[in-house]
């Protein structure tokens, strides 16, 4: 199994699910995503974050709410 791609650790941004590797908040994509803005423009504002990254995490946040409905 491959390491999450969202982590939470108390020393980054108080717990919140974060970017593995990063201090970018997973909440930070779905707010860009939400207003309409295209991925490109997140990633261009959080360099950290490769677009592997922003659509694994994604396709992990689609998965785990398929799971919480089945």
């Amino acid at each position: 199994m491959s390491e999450p791609i969202i982590v939470k650790d108390a020393e980054i941004l108080r717990g919140e699910p974060v970017f593995r590797g990063t201090r970018v908040p997973f909440q930070a994509l779905l707010d860009y995503l939400e207003a309409g803005d295209p991925l490109d423009e997140f990633l261009k504002q959080f360099p950290g974050v490769t677009r592997d990254m922003a659509i694994a995490a994604l396709e992990d946040a689609k998965e785990s709410l398929i799971q919480r409905t089945a």
